[in-house]
């Protein structure tokens, strides 16, 4: 038996894969925005969705900005009574659907050459911009350190693959490790150094508990990257980043990538990531049968937010099928992805009643 610890140590040590006090209770992935317009019909009465769940402070991200300084302007070029097509600020063109989320179609992405590169590189990836930190950086570290929360730093959308992926758009980006190594090479070289040097600018203020990568790098057949052109192309980047996270005392380096995790994880392992999310059920991820394969990685999610839709009967026998990763260690209890809109708040709410209630019974 472990003595109560902190949230800070109970979240580094589970990803740590070493003994805690009990599981953390934190969901990295919250609800959408029509599954937050139900709730509130149906009686979530706080701002905060997370207030009424009592959840861990887990862990939480710096502010900081690791992408595009200035951004592009954000522009509604068209639109229609049920269209809009939109340049955002990270220089993409979609059309969507207004007042619905959902995937949009994506138009137009900024890096099309080498030219487009060089000139996203020199005029809008300088680590060193004064834009990188807000003006209440130091008020926001210490609110953070007041909540006892371990700190992050790096979210969506930015990592090798998943940042490419918006620089080119994923075709692109997939046909240009074979047609273009040497740019894939230089942008996925750049963005590492790019990220360590803001890391070590961050530091200089805030001790860093965790690097998080978000790269969604696989579908349901499987990873949209060969084994082969990961080794050759990310898993050098991912060293750096796991050796500057070693040499500066952060316990935990994460990856984000939905879609089945078969043929990365063992990709993930090497590299030194110690941190996996999210397991989608859907997508033919067994999380039980991922931490019996690899009982020293921590893994994140698992828990299929659909079953959570159906009703107490069917969240109870979810709750059954994750029920062997529940007692010990290097696991973080959550759902597979966002909330979805059809999961009531009653339904939500017994899940984490239950859920906190058999953690606590195999503490």
């Amino acid at each position: 038996m472990c003595n109560m610890m902190t949230n800070r140590e109970r979240m580094i040590r589970t990803c740590q894969c070493l003994p805690v006090d009990r599981l953390p209770l934190w969901f990295m992935f919250g609800p959408w925005g029509e599954t937050l317009e139900r709730w509130r019909l149906e009686g979530l009465s706080s701002d905060d969705w997370r207030v009424p769940f009592d959840f861990d402070a887990g862990f939480e991200a710096l502010p900081v900005n690791l992408g595009l300084s200035p951004k592009f302007t954000h522009e509604i070029l068209s639109e229609d009574e049920k269209y809009q097509t939109v340049r955002g600020e990270n220089g993409i063109t979609w059309r969507q659907m207004k007042n619905t989320s959902g995937i949009p179609q994506y138009i137009d992405y900024p890096v099309k050459t080498r030219r487009d590169w060089e000139e996203l590189r020199d005029t809008r990836l300088n680590p060193h911009s004064t834009e990188r930190f807000p003006e209440n950086w130091y008020s926001t570290i210490t609110d953070m350190q007041d909540r006892g929360a371990a700190v992050q730093i790096g979210s969506y959308p930015y990592g090798l693959f998943g940042t490419l992926r918006d620089f080119m758009g994923v075709e692109e980006l997939l046909v240009g490790f074979y047609d273009e190594p040497e740019l894939i090479h230089e942008m996925m070289d750049y963005l590492t150094d790019f990220w360590l040097t803001i890391y070590t600018n961050a530091l200089k203020d805030v001790q860093i508990d965790h690097i998080h990568i978000w790269e969604d790098m696989s579908g349901k057949q499987g990873s949209l990257i060969s084994p082969e052109m990961f080794c050759r192309f990310m898993m050098p980047c991912y060293k750096k980043i796991v050796r500057f996270a070693q040499d500066n005392n952060i316990a935990v380096v994460s990856v984000d990538t939905d879609g089945n995790m078969d043929t990365l994880m063992p990709l993930l392992a090497e590299s030194g990531i110690n941190l996996v999310l999210p397991f989608e059920v859907q997508r033919r991820c067994d999380i039980v049968e991922f931490k019996r394969q690899y009982p020293n990685i921590c893994l994140c999610g698992g828990i299929n937010k659909l079953e959570i839709a159906k009703g107490r009967a069917a969240i109870d026998k979810e709750l059954d099928r994750i029920a062997p990763i529940l007692g010990g260690t290097g696991y973080i209890p959550a759902l597979d992805h966002l909330v979805h809109p059809d999961i009531s708040f009653d339904d939500f709410t017994y899940f984490v009643t239950e859920l906190r209630r058999q953690m606590n019974e195999r503490t």
